[in-house]
């Protein structure tokens, strides 16, 4: 299981970088090598952008879910909590990744640390698919089957099953730790494969990590969505606790509608891409298709795996735009915040005041 789920991300996270005895019929491999500018640049360019925001925001949402003692213990944000610690570890790496392609593609770093980033990317790929997903099973049974929801979604049961989702990406991706530097054109190399295998082999590994990793989770969040819409759109929708209250309909309609708005866009916008273009991309390689359109598929590659790489910052508009209690610590934190600046602003004159009377 661990070699089906895993194996093909962790060739193409090398950014399909094979050597010329890989291609069918020994094509040559300036298709690959030739245009490793372009994929430099890109990634240079996002990582760049990534980082602080990805950082800093997370960090942030992790802050105000400790400090929501009311909403701590609550099955939604258990796991907004484990996708928030997932981006937030992911963007720590980035650093790394950006000396690595400014420097034009030369590690000067140790061995552990080409391996760690390599495998932290698809463990934090695979767990936001996870989490997600969890989240929105856990939003279907609130809005379909209330009653239910309230007996089986216990911050323990929650717990639990984040626990197993890191477990068990984690395990998969063990093989990511397997693929360390690699020497290229005399020079320390990291995300290249280190003993490519046969390509028509990872095509075929591909299509189960395909439905394992992205299809699976990606129907299942489908239908949740698909019966929630149902749901509040029908006449004589939910009733909160079964209390006839129309604003607190109204409020939960919206939340759930800015829930399956924010997830299906992050599937289509950032998994949905990388996924095919990486397929294609290997049809091309092992289908011996024309170098122009492998190298047009190579850089598709390399922007559907920013897009990838960007749910680490869309995550967070997920827990402010879809949970009120978020919102609401983060404008307590804001009005805080500019009450102690006016406070310390207003004080000012009074100390200025206060010594000038004391030197007269």
């Amino acid at each position: 299981m661990t070699e089906r789920w895993l194996t093909p991300p962790s060739l193409l996270d090398n950014h399909t970088s094979v050597t010329a005895e890989l291609l069918p019929g020994n094509r040559s491999s300036a298709c690959f090598h030739a245009d490793d500018a372009f994929k430099y640049r890109a990634y240079s360019v996002t990582y760049l952008l990534l980082f602080p925001v990805a950082l800093l925001s997370n960090i942030g949402a992790l802050v105000v879910f400790l400090l929501q003692t009311n909403r701590r213990n609550s099955a939604s944000c258990v796991v907004m909590m484990n996708l928030a610690l997932s981006d937030a570890g992911f963007s720590l790496t980035l650093p790394l990744r950006l000396a690595y392609y400014f420097r034009g593609g030369v590690w000067n770093f140790p061995d552990w640390l080409c391996r760690l980033c390599v495998y932290c990317f698809y463990v934090n790929l695979y767990t936001s698919i996870l989490f997600l997903t969890l989240l929105s099973v856990l939003r279907w049974l609130a809005v379909s089957q209330p009653l239910r929801h309230r007996s089986m979604a216990t911050p323990a049961r929650i717990s639990l099953a984040c626990l197993a989702v890191w477990v068990f990406v984690g395990v998969s991706s063990g093989p990511f730790l397997s693929n360390g530097v690699t020497e290229r054109a005399g020079l320390p190399r990291c995300f290249e494969p280190s003993s490519p295998a046969s390509w028509e082999r990872v095509l075929i590994l591909n299509y189960v990590a395909l439905a394992l990793g992205f299809l699976l989770p990606f129907l299942t969040i489908i239908g949740c969505y698909g019966s929630i819409i149902r749901r509040l759109t029908a006449r004589g929708g939910p009733h909160g606790n079964g209390l006839p209250d129309n604003s607190r309909r109204r409020n939960n309609r919206r939340r759930s509608v800015r829930l399956v708005s924010l997830v299906t866009a992050t599937f289509l916008l950032c998994f949905l891409p990388y996924h095919a273009v990486r397929t294609l991309h290997l049809h091309a390689v092992c289908g011996g298709w024309r170098c122009g359109v492998t190298l047009a598929l190579q850089r598709a590659v390399a922007v559907t795996l920013c897009l990838a790489a960007c749910n680490s910052v869309v995550n967070p508009l997920l827990y402010y735009y879809s949970t009120r209690t978020f919102r609401d610590s983060m404008r307590d934190a804001q009005s805080s915040l500019l009450s102690s600046r006016g406070s310390r602003t207003s004080f000012r004159p009074v100390l200025t005041w206060t010594r000038r009377r004391n030197t007269t």
